[in-house]
């Protein structure tokens, strides 16, 4: 008897928690379980994470999932992976052991490294081949500092080296790594969008480039295939997962939300509000160089075709709530922060620039570091709440700003991630873009991206299963239905749109104030 219901399992891996998603077939929540871990900050602008940590709460909430399933009658159709990008893990491909700590994105140990090479002007080249910057936000710099400083007992440091040169260590993506162990270390793969986040991709090829593998002095030997974003990855080992289940689509976290945000069209553009900020605009079939220091990305690849995207990076979103209430301690909780902002009618002239690791686009200093202005005798934690949700807006703002002089206008931007339940943010970015802001109901559309594009390749393995196939690199009257029914009625249909209200005066008075605080942290 077949089961009363299919269902895709979404593995959600972020950079503070793993979460896994059970999706119906009409892109419902059926259940979900997340996990933190912890962040380990062994130096100056160095951020790590252990793989064993990053392993254990995906291998947890994944099989809590499965028996959730099982509970309830429901068949398990496939596995989508999406993940934290451009963070950098090596291990054995022997015993699958890491060499080192996963090197996080937002880490910067390798500033100076990258400075070095822009004063050389090698920052040309890379991107014209990568898309990207020279930037140790990306992971090639990354890999080179792993294989330049781990320490494994009992073999000398040049061995390292030796061993990468000899096909014996593999780097991957946290997806890759996932992959590897899902497994049991028979499939080494990752897909174009996350290939596109290492500055060792050539994105006009679609393949590594023999020249970025020179410049960073990495071996190819040490490089996963290259797989579609929707593809057969393989099936997970029984033993370790407790069942075997095809693992039908890996994209990186901010693609997979732009794919369940239904951005399927050139010129429609979603951000992502989480521990960082991403906004990603479709640019279609041909990719775009940026004029205004973009990211060129791939935004997915299916069957082959590559979809290429305009991305704009901000280190520091939902992390500067993490920092005021954990760091600072004036803050109760993530949630409080929205009724501590609207304690005010203004700022009251406070800002706070979030540069704590740095600023991303369109900015790109690495050196830059936080600060707040604006303080006096009459300031209140009250104010530095509201300073530090206003910072993300106004690093919206520019990203926006950067997105038009290169030729894309949006008119309205789609929003998903912990911070978009924030109804004061969400309004304040309204009124800051201009813009109409659009929420979906699910706003966990990273782990629904991963989940379509598992539901899609399921389809096409099976084409005789029952349920519509959904393609929309084809399918040009379902695009945009995808988002607002998404697949047959999803619950996504119902959102929430936020229209601005505030007048330019007084939008530019704040911005204004914001571009002099920016200024000077740059100064």
């Amino acid at each position: 008897m077949r089961p009363v219901k299919q269902a895709v399992l979404a593995i959600d891996q972020g950079t503070t928690s793993s979460r896994a998603m059970l999706f119906d077939e009409n892109g419902s929540i059926i259940a979900q379980q997340a996990q933190t871990f912890p962040q380990y900050y062994p130096a100056d602008g160095a951020v790590e994470h252990d793989p064993e940590d990053i392993w254990q709460s995906v291998l947890k909430t994944s099989r809590a999932m499965i028996k959730q399933a099982e509970s309830r009658n429901i068949s398990i159709i496939g596995i989508g992976i999406t993940n934290q990008r451009e963070t950098a893990l090596v291990w054995e491909r022997e015993t699958g052991k890491p060499i080192h700590n996963a090197i996080v994105w937002q880490d910067r140990r390798d500033a100076e490294l990258c400075n070095s090479m822009k004063k050389q002007g090698l920052e040309e080249m890379v991107t014209s081949r990568s898309g990207l910057l020279l930037d140790p936000y990306f992971s090639a710099t990354k890999i080179a500092w792993i294989l330049d400083n781990a320490k494994l007992p009992g073999q000398p440091q040049a061995a390292i080296r030796k061993r990468a040169e000899a096909g014996e260590l593999c780097f991957g993506t946290v997806d890759c790594y996932l992959l590897w162990q899902l497994t049991g270390g028979r499939v080494f793969a990752t897909d174009a969008t996350n290939a596109s986040r290492t500055n060792l991709y050539n994105i006009h090829d679609g393949d590594w480039d023999d020249t970025l593998l020179e410049l960073f002095n990495l071996p190819r030997a040490i490089l996963p295939e290259i797989r579609n974003s929707a593809d057969d990855f393989g099936t997970t080992d029984g033993n370790i997962l407790g069942a075997e289940l095809p693992v039908l689509a890996m994209i990186g976290d901010q693609q997979a939300a732009a794919f369940g945000q239904g951005c399927f069209s050139p010129g429609m553009i979603k951000a992502t509000y989480g521990t960082g900020c991403f906004i990603l605009v479709n640019s279609g079939a041909e990719p775009i160089r940026s004029k205004h220091r973009l990211l060129t990305t791939v935004a997915w690849q299916l069957e082959g075709q590559r979809c290429y995207a305009l991305e704009g990076s901000i280190f520091i979103a939902g992390a500067v709530i993490q920092w005021l209430r954990d760091g600072l301690g004036i803050l109760p909780s993530a949630a409080a922060s929205e009724a501590m902002a609207k304690r005010h009618d203004s700022n009251r002239g406070v800002y706070l620039v979030p540069a704590l690791t740095g600023l991303g686009a369109p900015w790109w200093d690495s050196n830059a570091r936080g600060a707040i202005f604006g303080l006096t005798r009459d300031s209140s934690a009250e104010d530095l709440v509201r300073a530090g949700l206003e910072s993300v807006a106004y690093q919206s703002h520019d990203l926006i700003r950067a997105i038009s002089a290169d030729g894309i206008s949006p008119a309205s931007l789609r929003v998903d991630g912990g911070m978009s339940e924030n109804d004061w943010l969400m309004q304040f970015l309204a009124d800051m873009l201009n813009m109409q802001v659009e929420r979906p109901r699910i706003t966990e559309t990273t782990a629904l991206g991963a989940a379509m594009l598992a539901l899609m390749q399921y389809r096409r393995n099976n084409p005789d299963d029952a349920g519509q196939r959904v393609d929309p690199q084809r399918d040009e009257p379902q695009r945009d239905d995808l988002w607002h029914t998404a697949w047959q009625q999803a619950p996504v249909s119902a959102y929430r749109a936020f229209v601005p209200t505030m007048t330019a005066h007084s939008r530019n008075s704040l911005l204004s104030g914001w571009h002099k605080a920016v200024q000077a942290v740059l100064d």
